[in-house]
């Protein structure tokens, strides 16, 4: 609860993160696959879900700060396009349904703790269509700190336990941390025929 107040209350002036411009990750992207359904997990004030929108892309956006997504919908109203947009716990997405060619995090994932990131997981599987993408950004947790934010190795052999890794670019946050964008697909044998 402590954490929701928190970055509600960072939507009061510019939060660190909210640069306002879509990475070249996602540009490239969207450059490179045909527009689908793509869900915006952790949208902020919707940078990313315009970008998808302009691109043709079908987009939910969902974020744990009320005052993030009514700042997304004055921004989504002022380009003219649509978008859904939700206040809501990614661990807990029971009234979204999908499939989702695209599932978009930036900053999201990283920064739960580790039983909300098997349920975001859960969440991700049943929402990611068969051979959908996840483009993933997160930070990596300095050891031997064990408390969020930050991925670890247990994070991603939990993710690769479910979803088949396509490229990892590695670097460095604004902080100096070492960070990487994922790009991950769902199997298509997870997709049973009946």
């Amino acid at each position: 609860m402590f954490r929701r107040l928190t970055f509600n209350f960072w939507y009061f002036r510019k939060p660190p993160w909210d640069s306002g411009i879509s990475p070249p990750e996602l540009l490239e992207f969207i450059q490179n696959h045909p527009a689908g359904k793509a869900i915006d997990l952790g949208c902020g004030t919707g940078t990313n879900a315009i970008t998808l929108a302009r691109a043709g892309w079908q987009v939910t956006g969902v974020d744990f700060a009320p005052r993030a997504i009514r700042m997304a919908g004055k921004k989504i109203k002022q380009a003219g396009i649509q978008a859904d947009l939700r206040v809501g716990d990614v661990t807990k997405l029971k009234d979204i349904s999908g499939p989702f060619d695209l599932a978009l995090d930036i900053g999201c994932f990283h920064g739960l703790p580790q039983q909300g990131k098997q349920d975001y997981l859960s969440q991700l599987d049943r929402l990611l269509a068969p051979n959908g993408f996840w483009l993933m950004y997160g930070f990596f947790r300095p050891a031997p700190h064990h408390s969020p934010p930050g991925l670890v190795e247990a994070d991603m052999d939990l993710i690769s336990s479910q979803l088949t890794l396509l490229s990892r670019r590695d670097g460095f946050d604004k902080r100096e941390r070492p960070s990487a964008w994922f790009l991950f697909q769902k199997p298509l044998s997870d997709f049973n025929v009946s």
